[in-house]
Order: C-alpha cells, then sequence, then structure tokens
C-alpha cells in the first residue's frame, strides 16, 4: 500500500456519515419483524428456557445458601461468622453442591448458550433481510459450521471483558460494548480467527460505542414495563432489541467498508 493510499484511508476516517438515528433502527426491526411476532417469540422462549436450564440450577443452590446463612448468623453475616460454619455439615453440603453443579453447568453454558447466542443474533439479522426461518436459522448457525470457532471466540471475548472489568466497572462497560458485534463478525467473516472477529468488532466501533449504548438506552421505558408484566414482555421485547442491534451492525459494517476497513 503506498503512502498516498494510507493517507486517503485516514481520511476517510475523519469523513464518518452521521449515524442513522435509534427511530430508524427501530423502524427496520418493526418492519421485520411484522409477521414474523411469532416465530421471535417462540425462539427467544426457547433460547430463554435453555438458558434458564443452563444457569437456574446453580442460582437457586446459591439461594439456598444464602438462605440458611441468614438463619444461622443474620442476616448481616460477616466472613467471621461464615467461618464458624466451616465444619457444619448442612453448610459444607450446600458449597459442595454449588461447586458441583456450577462445573458442569460452566461447561454447559460454554458449549450451548455461548453459540446459541451467536445464532440468535444472526438469525435475527438475517430477518432484516426478508428470511424469516428464526428457528431453523438460530440452531444452523450455532451449531452446524465452524462450532468451536464460535465457542472460542464468545468465551475469549467473555474473559477479555472481564479482565477489564478487573481494572474498574467502567473499562469493562465500554469493552463489552467495542466487543459486542464480535456475533455477526463470526457469521459474516468465517475465514477470520476468534481473535480478528473480536479485534474487527473493536475497529467497527471505534467512534460508535456510544451509538450503541444510547440505542440500548432508548429501550429502557419497555424494559420497566416488561417487569411490572412478570418478565413475560420480555419475549416481545428481546428480538426487538436484537433486531434493532442487527440493524445498527449493518450501520457500522457500512460506515467500516466505506473507510477501508481501516484496522
Amino acid at each position: 500500500m503506498t503512502n498516498f493510499e494510507k493517507m486517503f484511508k485516514f481520511v476517510n476516517t475523519l469523513e464518518k456519515k452521521p449515524m442513522k438515528s435509534n427511530q430508524e433502527f427501530k423502524n427496520q426491526a418493526l418492519a421485520a419483524l411484522k409477521g414474523n411476532w411469532g416465530k421471535a417469540v417462540l425462539v427467544t422462549l426457547l433460547f430463554s428456557l435453555v438458558a434458564s436450564l443452563a444457569t437456574g440450577p446453580a442460582t437457586y443452590q446459591s439461594f439456598r445458601l444464602q438462605s440458611y446463612l441468614q438463619e444461622q448468623t443474620g442476616p448481616y453475616y460477616s466472613m467471621t461468622s461464615v467461618m464458624s460454619l466451616a465444619s457444619d455439615p448442612t453448610y459444607l453440603g450446600l458449597m459442595k453442591s454449588i461447586y458441583s453443579t456450577s462445573g458442569i453447568l460452566s461447561i454447559l453454558q460454554i458449549l450451548l448458550l455461548l453459540p446459541l447466542s451467536v445464532g440468535f443474533a444472526n438469525a435475527m439479522k438475517l430477518l432484516l433481510s426478508g428470511n424469516a426461518e428464526l428457528l431453523d436459522n438460530t440452531i444452523d448457525i450455532a451449531f452446524k459450521k465452524n462450532y468451536w470457532r464460535k465457542v472460542l471466540a464468545m468465551l475469549w471475548m467473555q474473559i477479555l471483558v472481564f479482565l477489564w472489568s478487573l481494572l474498574f466497572v467502567i473499562p469493562g462497560i465500554i469493552k463489552t460494548f467495542s466487543y459486542a458485534m464480535t456475533p455477526y463478525i463470526l457469521h459474516d467473516n468465517p475465514e477470520l480467527t476468534p481473535t480478528e472477529a473480536i479485534h474487527r468488532s473493536r475497529m467497527m466501533m471505534r467512534g460508535h460505542k456510544f451509538d450503541y449504548f444510547w440505542l440500548l438506552l432508548s429501550f429502557i421505558g419497555w424494559v420497566v414495563l416488561c417487569i411490572f408484566t412478570a418478565g413475560i414482555g420480555f419475549l416481545w421485547l428481546v428480538p426487538y432489541m436484537e433486531t434493532s442491534a442487527a440493524a445498527f451492525y449493518e450501520e457500522v459494517k457500512a460506515d467500516y467498508a466505506v473507510n477501508g476497513g481501516l484496522d
């Protein structure tokens, strides 16, 4: 690449076209979901059930442990009071149950939920182009091609976010937005390695992390309403948000292409 070409690519990065508004992304999502709400709700329900099976038992065991600690030491238990239960058979049994359950379920989450999250996100993206086979697309994308690549990419992404979160909460949140396009990139660019896909997301989201945060924040009113429906409303809200996020991806992908895919 000549110096002129490098300079041209750099100038292009300074000439970013304005992003679509949040309402435009939402309108795209609503147009895609029109006539497909039943399929979208069904896929969301099935995904939620799988997630519950993978996380519910460990959550239940943790709740049992918390309740037992409060019964034995009071609501404001300390490390000292917990240590006093070190030889308590009930306490030890609960701890053993938590560790064994968490270990098994962690493997299940890695092998099942991580690729499913990629499949679910891209099924909603394909809906934007008129492909309404949501369940088939979710399963096919999740498990039929490049399975281990998706697992490793999503796992490494979560590890990176966790490591950044150790510095403080804010860096972890920023990196969450920075890596948010990874599931789509994994599907659209099968030639990329897991680390390359994550890097591509980081490049795409330069200058767009706040835009994405603002898009998600615009759903806060719906989130509150869904809470008052005992969570049932999320079966409609999640596909709405996912499809809007997919529309956002298509926008930043186009912007990235216009700017020459500058890495």
